[in-house]
C-alpha cells in the first residue's frame, strides 16, 4: 500500500511520518522543498495548493491520501477577506484534491478537519458528538466544514471512501503557539490569575491523533465516518496548568482569582474570546472511535504532557 501525506513537515505530519515508516509503509509526501524529509519516503513537489495545483506525479499508484496541508487558524488575520482566504486553500484546494485522488484510482481519503466544525464551547457534562447540529464560529471553522461536505460529496457521488476526523486542540514534542508559550511562562514561575477555574476541556497529544489517524488507514469500518478524537480525559485549565508544572519539574505558581471576576474584567477590555479559552469548555466524546474502530487513546495526557515538556526543555537548552 502506498500512503500519500500532505502537510507531512508540520507539526501532525512530522510525527504521522515517523509513525507511518516504523510500521514500514510505503510513504510519499507532497512538499515545496524536495529535500524535505528524504529519509525513508519519496518527495514529490507540489507547490501552493488551491484549486489549480497539479496532483498528478503526486497521486501515481497511491492507495491513501492523508490530507494534513491547510490554512490553518490564525489569531489575529490581517486579510481583508479570512473566509475567501482560508476557502483557497482547505476547500477549494482540498476539493481538487479529492478529485484528482477519485481519477487515479485511490481507495481511502483521510482528511483531518476541526472541532471548530461543531462549535467554540459546549455546556458542561454535554460533550461534542459525531451526530450534533455543527455550529463554525470563524472563517477556519467554515472552511473546514465546507471542505468536509465537499469530500462527503464527491464520496457519494465517486465511491471514494472518505474518513473525517476532528481534533481539539492537538499539543506535543514541536508544538508552538499558544500552547508553547504556556508551558514557558509555567516554567518561568511567572504567576497567573488561574487558580480556581472549574471548567472541563478536552485536548489530544499528537501521538493520540497519530494512533487514530493509523486506524484509520485500512479499517473497514471507518469508510465514509466523522470521527471526534482526544486524550479521554478532559482537564479543566488549573488541571491543565498543573500538569504542566508537573511535567516541567516546577511548582505551579497559580492565584485563586474567581472565574466570575476574571469573565468579568475580560469582557470590560473586550477579551470575551480570551476569557472563553480559559473558562469555557470544550469537550468531545469519543465513544464512537472506540466503538466503531475499537480505538483507545494510547497514551495518557501525562505522558503528552511530559513529551511536551521534554521537547520545550531541549529548546530552552539550543
Amino acid at each position: 500500500m502506498k500512503i500519500l501525506v500532505t502537510g507531512a513537515t508540520g507539526f501532525v505530519g512530522k510525527s504521522l511520518c515517523v509513525a507511518l515508516v516504523r510500521q514500514r509503509q510505503s510513504v510519499r509526501i507532497a512538499a515545496r522543498a524536495s529535500n524535505a524529509l528524504t529519509e525513508h519516503v519519496e518527495v514529490t513537489k507540489v507547490g501552493t495548493i488551491d484549486s489549480h495545483t497539479d496532483w498528478a506525479e503526486a497521486l501515481n499508484g497511491v492507495d491513501v491520501v492523508i490530507h494534513l496541508a491547510a490554512r490553518v487558524h490564525v489569531m489575529h488575520d490581517v486579510v481583508t477577506d479570512p473566509l475567501a482566504e482560508f476557502r483557497k486553500v482547505n476547500v477549494e484546494g482540498t476539493l481538487n484534491l479529492a478529485n484528482q485522488a477519485v481519477r487515479a484510482g485511490v481507495r481511502r481519503f483521510i482528511f483531518v478537519s476541526s472541532i471548530k466544525v461543531n462549535g467554540e464551547q459546549t455546556l458542561m457534562g454535554k460533550p461534542f458528538v459525531e451526530v450534533d447540529a455543527i455550529s463554525p464560529q470563524d472563517a477556519y471553522g467554515i472552511s473546514k466544514y465546507e471542505a468536509e461536505q465537499g469530500l462527503l460529496h464527491i464520496a457519494e457521488q465517486t465511491g471514494i471512501e472518505v474518513v473525517i476526523i476532528r481534533p481539539p486542540l492537538i499539543y506535543g514534542a514541536g508544538v508552538k503557539a499558544n500552547f508553547a508559550s504556556m508551558m514557558r511562562i509555567v516554567k518561568r514561575g511567572i504567576p497567573l490569575p488561574l487558580g480556581a477555574i472549574y471548567n472541563k476541556r478536552s485536548f489530544v497529544y499528537v501521538e493520540n491523533l497519530v494512533s487514530l489517524i493509523l486506524r484509520c488507514i485500512d479499517h473497514p469500518a471507518a469508510a465514509n465516518q466523522i470521527l471526534l478524537v482526544s486524550d479521554g480525559h478532559d482537564l479543566s485549565s488549573t488541571e491543565l496548568l498543573r500538569g504542566c508544572a508537573e511535567a516541567l519539574g516546577v511548582n505551579a505558581r497559580l492565584l485563586p482569582i474567581p472565574q466570575k471576576l476574571i469573565e468579568f474584567v475580560a469582557a470590560l477590555l473586550g477579551k470575551r474570546d480570551v476569557a472563553q479559552r480559559l473558562c469555557g469548555n470544550l469537550q468531545v466524546d469519543i465513544s464512537k472511535a472506540h466503538t466503531l474502530l475499537g480505538w483507545t487513546p494510547p497514551f495518557s495526557v501525562a505522558d503528552g504532557l511530559k513529551a511536551t515538556a521534554m521537547d520545550i526543555e531541549k529548546g530552552n537548552r539550543g
